[in-house]
């Protein structure tokens, strides 16, 4: 009886790409194909294992047990996988231009210090750097790789993970000195209370008041287009902000920066991505190494590891 042939690995990156899209349309546009495609093509593995991976009966795309540790042992398989294949690829050195874009404060506080670590690595790599808190479109500025922080939209780019952070509200000593440290939500409607000014920003400061959520707003003398700038006035004394603690721990840990209101931070963090056009098992060495170096040196809380 003929063997019938079976492309595995194709079926577990699709496997996998539904799991991580976390919809079969979603999936399907990645690996450009159609949802009724990719929905067969699970089907006919789900028979050929006979046994089922994925529920159909909500919305929302759920594993069976059986399901989830098909998806972990995948995703091993297929990084071994493309390990192998870099490591035969006669172009495995990783050289040439990287084009890098991060915000101003990730940019100084954490990429920056790594540098010359990467650049040791990997010598015949050239960076581009850009910093702005503006979210750049990497096709229309022939961006490689971009820093983002905080949910990311539904698009095309792939993200890899590279930490989270904290937020809580901070002022410097001279500032709380002169016009006290506030206690309460109704104390810190008194006070200077400073924010960003780019279209994406958020107009509120979350308070967690009697076990739920509520919105304060930012109501300051300045607004301004970077975090860097805002940490600057901040530590000079002018009002309180609501900061990423990636940005300011350092302040915190030296007294430049006290941070208030402790009791009602609401504890929310925002995770950190690194994201790129393209196919994870794709990429140009040049831009691997970057991404697998950004992942293997900035810390879970967003920091740059020692």
């Amino acid at each position: 009886m003929p063997r019938i042939e079976v492309n595995r690995s194709g079926e577990m990156e699709a496997f996998v790409q539904v799991v991580d899209r976390g919809s079969f349309s979603a999936g399907a546009r990645v690996l450009g194909m159609t949802p009724s495609a990719i929905s067969k093509l699970i089907g006919r593995l789900e028979t050929r294992l006979a046994t089922q991976l994925v529920h159909r009966s909500t919305r929302k795309l759920q594993l069976t047990p059986e399901g989830r540790q098909f998806y972990e042992r995948s995703v091993r398989v297929l990084a071994d996988m493309d390990e192998a294949e870099r490591c035969a690829a006669a172009g495995a050195m990783p050289r040439g231009r990287v084009s890098i874009n991060a915000s101003v404060a990730f940019g100084q506080h954490v990429l920056i210090p790594l540098v010359p670590r990467f650049l040791e690595l990997h010598p015949q790599v050239t960076l581009d750097i850009v910093l702005t808190d503006r979210v750049v479109d990497l096709m229309e500025e022939r961006t490689d790789v971009a820093i983002r922080w905080g949910e990311l939209p539904p698009s095309d780019l792939v993200a890899r993970r590279l930490g989270a952070t904290g937020q809580a509200i901070v002022g410097s000593p001279y500032y709380l000195k002169r016009y006290g440290t506030p206690r309460t939500p109704q104390e810190l409607e008194a006070h200077n209370r400073l924010g960003f000014n780019y279209r994406r920003s958020v107009p509120d400061w979350p308070l967690r008041v009697d076990g739920r959520v509520i919105d304060m707003p930012i109501a300051g003398n300045v607004r301004c287009g970077d975090g860097e700038t805002l940490r600057a006035l901040i530590t000079s004394g002018i009002g309180l902000a609501r900061m990423s603690l990636f940005h300011v721990q350092s302040d915190i840990d030296a007294g430049r920066l006290v941070p208030v209101m402790e009791e009602f931070n609401p504890g929310d963090e925002a995770p950190i991505h690194a994201v790129y056009l393209g196919k994870a098992g794709r990429l140009p060495a040049r831009v691997r190494a970057l991404l697998d170096f950004l992942v293997a040196h900035v810390a879970d809380n967003g920091r740059a590891k020692p």
